[in-house]
């Protein structure tokens, strides 16, 4: 059974109090047998829904910090229910249902749930799901609460996948948190993250920079595309921008950001001459995407030479595209290069990336090794534990049947 890390909650240190509503025994008891696999939880089980507005309020005056409820029973019922405890604002609803009928995902999530969970349901899904409840429970934000996480993508050599690596990691931090994440195409003039996720969009970093005057969270809002995973991008322009990016524009529109959303994930390509910029702030954690070659290599090491030795930083080498058995050079060697050892080596899959490419898939939406590797790295950074086993559930966050 999958061990599950205590977290605080209403009921004292180390508890999770859960709510579980469902008029169906059979299908209660099936959840009811998943949580109990985990520690730190606390549950109350309701054999019926609230009968209308009292009993509802009756039940939010006994805290709870997740309430369960079953979609199957009366779906038009359930669905109320769901968004009058959703209005609250105070409280994680996670709905489960053994359809996993895709309307009804979607009329939920408008609802304002936060999880579907798919019946029958392995414990180490529920405990997945709940530590991900646990990231983004109400007062669980990030660190630093006056301003979101920053994450820099920089390659040591044009071509190296840092825009394949990023937008990836993006879709995947967005999915496993499920907290506010924003992706930047700063990979001028460009930038094709767009492409990698297959959405058109109307606005750009072009708009932004040429009217920073405006540049507030109602005016960035106005630009941004919502990826179907829930990640918000702010795509690099179609054409040659008109207005180059400025160290004063960049750190205006990177302060926007990071005000607004948890997580903000910037596509910088090779952007050094931003160096002097919000861009390299001390409090960013910065992944630098490498291939093993010769010129590659070099490049990194005048990188993490001249610019990370002495900053107090978070610095995370990835090798990408790696291909252990057509190595030039040993680990030993590659190490000695960067002198460091890289944390990260997303294996080199031709056939999985050109299917995506070809089909406007990101890979984070695939359970290929590719994807997996990338996954583990966003789940890394918004402090989940790793995860071994391929997921069997869906999400309300795009996971996939």
């Amino acid at each position: 059974m999958p061990g599950f890390p205590e977290v605080p909650g209403a009921n004292g240190a180390g508890v999770l109090s859960i709510a579980l509503i469902g008029p169906d025994q059979e299908r209660r008891k099936a959840v009811a047998g998943a949580l109990a696999g985990c520690q730190g939880v606390l549950i109350r089980e309701f054999s019926s829904y609230p009968a209308g507005l009292v009993d509802l309020t009756q039940m939010m005056e006994q805290h709870y910090d997740v309430i369960m409820v079953d979609l199957d029973s009366e779906p038009k019922r359930a669905l109320q229910v769901v968004e009058s405890i959703c209005n609250d604002g105070s409280r994680i609803v996670m709905a489960f249902s053994a359809q996993a009928d895709r309307e009804l995902v979607v009329r939920c999530m408008h609802a304002g749930a936060r999880e579907f969970l798919a019946l029958p349901l392995a414990a180490a899904d529920m405990a997945d799901a709940l530590a991900r409840v646990t990231v983004r429970r109400p007062g669980a934000g990030p660190a630093n609460s006056t301003a979101g996480k920053l994450f820099v993508f920089l390659g040591a050599k044009g071509g190296c996948g840092v825009t394949t690596v990023a937008s990836n990691f993006a879709v995947s931090l967005a999915q496993e948190s499920g907290r506010k994440t924003l992706l930047i195409d700063l990979g001028l003039p460009l930038g094709d993250v767009a492409i990698h996720l297959g959405i058109v969009a109307d606005h750009s970093t072009d708009n932004a920079f040429r009217d920073s005057s405006r540049l507030d969270a109602s005016f960035l809002s106005s630009l941004l595309v919502t990826h179907s995973s829930g990640l918000s991008v702010l795509a690099a322009p179609g054409d040659f921008p008109q207005t180059e990016a400025s160290v004063e524009t960049v750190d205006k529109l990177l302060a926007v950001a990071r005000q607004n959303f948890d997580y903000v994930v910037v596509d910088a390509g090779s952007r050094l001459d931003l160096k002097d910029s919000a861009l390299f702030d001390a409090s960013a954690a910065f992944y630098l995407i490498v291939q093993v070659g010769v010129s590659e290599l070099r490049n990194a090491n005048r990188m993490i030479s001249r610019f990370f030795a002495a900053r107090d930083c978070e610095l995370q080498i990835v090798l990408n595209r790696y291909a252990p058995r057509a190595l030039p050079f040993d680990e030993q060697h590659i190490a000695r290069a960067l002198t460091r050892p890289a944390q990260w080596r997303i294996p080199n899959d031709v056939s999985i990336a050109r299917h995506t490419r070809n089909t406007d898939t990101p890979l984070a939406l695939n359970d290929s090794p590719l994807s997996i590797a990338i996954r583990q790295m966003a789940r890394e950074a918004c402090g989940l534990p790793e995860k071994l086993e391929k997921k069997k559930g869906f999400s309300l966050f795009g996971r996939a049947l």
